[in-house]
């Protein structure tokens, strides 16, 4: 095959991609642990995990003859956990120092600097990721082709039933961490994966063997809902994440005051995690929207259909949909506790979905509640 491979991988970096690696095209390594988490239940109402369950076991369900899978990271503005002074595993052992989230210094303030607002996820401020990747990925898909006649490539972001951070580790771009993150040593985890499958067999890159996460418990003990059942497996059901981009029907009570200021996704177990630190030295190819990463929950609950597809339409935030992002709405809006939401929220009471009813009468219960009424 020659020099393909390292062409293949300058070119995905000329197309954005930060890290690339070569993976074979084997069985996955964690089919029988991701089998095991489904049987526990912990999918909750993502039905599509347990319909293509078989189909994640070898890449061929997405490729037939497929020989070899590049994986490829696509890096995405974070948090700098530095701000929060959050020392690596090495210097917090080099001082003789324990890692706990009981310390302030290790728990992110970020979601206090705008009071009044809701926070987004890092990955949803800015484009639709699934669009931006996938026009990458198709371009370096045919580039290979090009290059190489007769072979045949399968782009996947997010669309297909590949279990990506198996190839990713096995490709060598970084171990599952204790926050079922994939983490690199270099880059952190504030970064998209995503696949092109071929027929050609390209020579592989070395795996990750090993994990870094040591004695650091960090985003166990810093996650808000306590979604981790033990290190390296998530509940999903308790999953901020899952509660407000994939869960359609009401978020069940006990969860929603942990939920903070989040309006559409979850950082924390991210912001905690030495290994961002340095994410200013990252190489970020996907647009950030400063406007998109904090937005205001009153100004949300007046949105109709029309007025929700326009702003949102090309964003990650539209896969929610107006009555799921209306909802965390209401429910950040009763967790913040400002008397100033009650007009919007009484009016949300006449909304036409039940879910944005149901989420504003909670709210304003809670308002109520604070202000001693």
């Amino acid at each position: 095959m020659g020099d393909i491979e390292e062409r293949l991988k300058a070119e995905a970096a000329r197309l954005g991609f930060a890290l690339s690696g070569i993976a074979p095209a084997t069985d996955a390594d964690g089919f029988g642990r991701f089998a095991v988490w489904l049987d526990r239940g912990f999918a909750g109402e993502m039905s599509y995990l347990p319909k293509l369950r078989a189909e994640r076991q070898h890449p061929r369900s997405v490729l037939d003859d497929v020989r070899s899978v590049l994986m490829v990271g696509l890096e995405y503005s974070g948090v700098r956990s530095a701000e929060f002074g959050i020392r690596s595993e090495n210097e917090t052992q080099e001082k003789g120092e324990t890692s706990s989230t009981n310390s302030p210094s290790a728990v992110p303030h970020s979601e206090f600097r705008t009071p009044h607002f809701g926070r987004v996820a890092a990955y949803a401020a800015g484009p639709d990721y699934h669009r931006y990747i996938w026009d990458r990925l198709n371009a370096l898909a045919a580039w290979l082709e090009e290059q190489v006649p007769g072979s045949r490539t399968e782009a996947v972001a997010d669309t297909a039933p590949l279990l990506e951070r198996d190839f990713a580790r096995r490709a060598g771009l970084g171990w599952v961490g204790k926050n079922t993150m994939l983490i690199n040593t270099r880059r952190g985890s504030f970064f998209f994966l995503g696949a092109i499958l071929t027929t050609l067999e390209l020579a592989p890159d070395p795996p990750a063997t090993s994990s870094h996460c040591g004695t650091c418990t960090r985003c166990l003990e810093a996650c808000p809902t306590g979604a981790f059942t033990e290190p390296y497996v998530l509940d999903a059901r308790k999953c901020i994440s899952y509660l407000t981009v994939e869960l359609r029907s009401e978020i069940p009570v006990e969860l929603r005051e942990p939920m903070g200021h989040w309006l559409y996704g979850c950082d924390v177990c991210q912001d905690v995690c030495p290994w961002n630190r340095n994410a200013g030295e990252r190489t970020v190819a996907f647009p950030h929207d400063p406007e998109l990463a904090w937005l205001d929950p009153i100004e949300l609950l007046g949105l109709d259909a029309d007025a929700f597809r326009k702003r949102f339409k090309k964003t990650s935030l539209f896969r929610n949909r107006r009555p799921g992002l209306l909802r965390n709405a209401a429910i950040v809006l009763g967790n913040i506790g400002d008397s100033r939401a009650v007009p919007a929220l009484e009016q949300a009471l006449t909304d036409s979905e039940e879910t944005i009813r149901e989420a504003a009468a909670w709210a304003l219960a809670q308002i109520c509640l604070r202000s001693g009424g």
